[in-house]
């Protein structure tokens, strides 16, 4: 075999190899893209502008996941109507420079746990803001993730039917 056809057939081995790793990249983006859309349909939530009412779908486990805003910062939110507060991990916390307003015992699924209150200036779904917000903050969540609870959604009414769930600013107050 002579240096020309060894020359064409290392290009014809690189532009394979080129084809199957540009190939596997694109199947890992949107292989990737479409377990984010699974887990948190509700993302494209954190750029929606003021509005009077918000409508947001189960994700694949049952869930009513979004993304928010706490004091301007894009966080994940699970909704959780059984929690009292709006409830932050430790790191996120830090991440948010939210200030610790003393210690308090919480009751959560796992059982009691000890952590921090705060305050968060504004919080935000969709459009609809609430300011001044009661907060927990607990060493024991998980990553970046926030619970949205009752301090937050208790300022709205709140529909759930079948796979969505209804926010909407009440006709006798504003959220703000």
């Amino acid at each position: 075999m002579g240096n020309e056809q060894r020359e064409v057939r290392r290009f014809g081995l690189g532009m394979m190899l080129l084809f199957w790793a540009l190939l596997l990249g694109l199947g890992t983006w949107w292989l990737q893209g479409m377990l984010e859309r699974r887990e948190n349909p509700n993302a494209h939530l954190v750029n929606i502008e003021a509005g009077e009412t918000l409508t947001l779908e189960r994700n694949a486990s049952g869930h009513f996941v979004a993304t928010g805003r706490i004091n301007g910062e894009p966080v994940p939110f699970l909704l959780d109507t059984g929690a009292t507060f709006v409830a932050v991990s430790g790191s996120l916390a830090e991440r948010l420079d939210l200030e610790r307003q003393g210690e308090a015992w919480f009751a959560t699924a796992n059982g009691r746990a000890r952590g921090h209150l705060t305050t968060l200036d504004t919080v935000s779904l969709g459009g609809l803001t609430a300011r001044e917000v009661r907060g927990s903050i607990s060493n024991g969540l998980p990553g970046n993730k926030a619970l949205l609870g009752m301090s937050y959604l208790g300022r709205f009414d709140i529909a759930i039917s079948g796979d969505r769930l209804t926010l909407r600013v009440p006709s006798d107050a504003s959220s703000e």
